[in-house]
């Protein structure tokens, strides 16, 4: 039984040390900030409007090599959707990890889900039933210039937490510049 036990403490000692050295690595070199700029329009016909900031995690040097195309995305947005005429607007704060994969030449797709906050939990004709809702989000992209050109589609979601949770898409063309 104490053989047993000093095994599991050789494990988790060894998962401690490889998530130290991978932490240090990833600090030293693997991060940059991309703002961003999207123009959309929403399932309710409304124009929209995001703001972002991401931050990449490229691969870290000793995966192997085909784990190299794989990055992780971490990205903070404010997402506008300013009403018509008498219509009153909203507005959401997204928070939302993405796994990327980038191809050869440069193209890129991404997936991920995250977590918004919109200022009102209603859209037009649309009621989410609460002001927290899950972003799934996917994007095709392709270096252009000092950053990158991208196409995503979002989907805000309650996952039926309290009804009703009619949700809402979200497609948009964005920008990301690379500093």
């Amino acid at each position: 039984m104490q053989e047993n036990k000093r095994s599991k403490v050789r494990q988790w000692r060894g998962a401690v040390v490889a998530l130290m050295l991978g932490w240090s690595s990833l600090e030293a070199h693997a991060w940059s900030l991309e703002p961003g700029l999207e123009g959309g329009i929403s399932s309710e016909n409304s124009p929209t409007l995001t703001l972002g900031l991401h931050h990449g995690v490229t691969s870290l040097p000793w995966l192997s090599s085909e784990w190299q195309a794989w990055s992780l995305q971490l990205s903070g947005r404010l997402l506008l959707l300013p009403g018509r005429n008498s219509e009153k607007s909203n507005a959401a704060l997204i928070l939302a990890p993405a796994l990327r994969y980038t191809f050869s030449g440069g193209t890129f797709i991404e997936g991920g889900v995250g977590a918004a906050i919109f200022l009102k939990a209603e859209l037009r004709d649309s009621e989410f039933g609460t002001a927290g809702q899950f972003e799934d989000r996917l994007a095709i992209g392709r270096p252009w210039g000092p950053g990158a050109l991208q196409l995503a589609l979002a989907h805000y979601s309650n996952a039926s937490i309290q009804p009703p949770n009619d949700g809402l898409e979200v497609l948009s063309l964005g920008y990301r510049w690379r500093l």
